[in-house]
């Protein structure tokens, strides 16, 4: 039997490849933000896969979101410590 879903990374690629003419249009510092955006849902190919949403646009979306509340996170660990630093030096 055939399968009957594509493997998730070719329909990842094909629902990327759908926001072409949203990409164009946006300012080209804009179309690389895009292109890192697309690159986190590549990122988390393997999970969006074990999801089996039927809206891969729904994976594209939490895998920003991942990925940006990892920076958030990072960035509010940097503050904290420079903070503690300013403390210190007080």
């Amino acid at each position: 039997m055939g399968r009957t879903v594509p493997s998730f990374r070719p329909a990842l690629e094909h629902e990327i490849e759908s926001w072409k003419d949203f990409k164009r249009a946006l300012r080209p510092e804009e179309q690389k933000i895009f292109d890192k955006l697309m690159n986190f849902a590549r990122i988390h190919a393997d999970a969006g896969s074990m999801s089996a949403r039927p809206m891969l646009s729904e994976v594209l979306f939490i895998s920003f979101a991942v990925e940006q509340e990892k920076k958030i996170e990072a960035l509010e660990e940097k503050v904290k410590k420079l903070e503690e630093m300013i403390k210190g030096k007080g």
